[in-house]
């Protein structure tokens, strides 16, 4: 069939009359499109959420719910929703320190193991006393920095918080397991190579010793971990080598389903070996301690 060319010659003529968008105009377009398509959602949800006031309403005026819980009895126990999630406030803020804090770094995570001393746990471990510590349904940590530090670069710490949120008998099997270790690590010889004073390189031996410092005085359970960690020493003639003596402090308080483990700093520690300006000292700690079972109490599953 031969072409009609006047047919031809019309479609040409009405194709060149077409106007194109450019492409800035075309992509202001589709980011009109995209907002209004967000308003409208923005819109079904304040309906839906005007719907659910009024269904509140509704209740409050004396309509039937067609769910409505039977009222207990003044014996029967009061059973609080389960919660999964741990808020910012679980947390110690940098006004609850007895020391200057400056940058605040955190996260949250889920399913993961209780961790209290993991130099403690290998001690154990070499022992034949292998902690069994549970798994939280969620965690949130924090970590408060020194006034001035850079995070681009190597982090001056003053304190390193974690909070578990677990099942509380699982809470109470956790610092059973934390009284294992410690009777089974009251002191502990660690090996390893380090450089002597001279910088030659030599096997050596570093004590540890370990000891619940306080009990109990804070929330439902809490304990104290006092740590101190002896210079190394060359096994061959007893030359110290690495770092000297050092005392480290760890606090685990439980309040209900919520479990802290707060770390600070060992420089920030009383019983320094160099004896410079101590700033934690065992009563501070054990206060922090309090301070920190009453940040957890609202966030329990059974609010205190």
């Amino acid at each position: 069939m031969a072409e009609d060319p006047t047919f031809v010659d019309r479609l040409h003529r009405d194709l060149r009359a077409v106007h194109w968008p450019e492409p800035a105009e075309i992509r202001a377009r589709a980011r009109r499109r995209a907002r209004r398509t967000a308003g409208l959602s923005a819109v079904t949800v304040l309906v839906v959420l005007a719907g659910s006031a009024a269904l509140v309403t509704g209740r409050s005026a004396g309509l039937p719910s067609p769910t409505a819980p039977v009222a207990a009895s003044d014996s029967a126990p009061v059973v609080y929703p389960a919660r999964t999630e741990i808020p910012l406030a679980a947390l110690l803020t940098p006004a609850d320190l007895p020391v200057r804090t400056g940058a605040r770094l955190g996260g949250t995570g889920l399913a993961e193991t209780v961790q209290v001393d993991p130099l403690l746990e290998s001690c154990g471990r070499e022992r034949a006393v292998a902690a069994q510590l549970p798994v939280s349904r969620a965690s949130r940590s924090q970590t408060l920095l020194r006034p001035g530090t850079r995070t681009d670069l190597p982090v001056a710490q003053v304190l390193s918080q974690d909070v578990y949120r677990i099942e509380p008998p699982r809470g109470r099997w956790l610092f059973g397991e934390i009284y294992r270790l410690l009777d089974a690590c009251a002191t502990w010889t660690l090996g390893a190579s380090l450089l002597t004073a001279d910088q030659q390189p030599a096997r050596t031996g570093q004590e540890h010793r370990w000891e619940p410092a306080a009990r109990d005085f804070a929330g439902d359970q809490s304990v104290l971990l006092r740590h101190v960690t002896s210079q190394p020493r060359a096994q061959a003639d007893g030359e110290p080598a690495g770092r000297p003596t050092a005392v480290e402090a760890t606090l685990v308080v439980r309040v209900g389903d919520l479990v802290t483990v707060v770390a600070p700093a060992p420089e920030t520690v009383a019983d320094r070996a160099d004896g410079t300006g101590p700033e934690l000292t065992q009563a501070a700690l054990v206060a922090l301690g309090g301070r920190a079972a009453k940040r957890l109490c609202p966030a329990t599953d059974a609010p205190c």
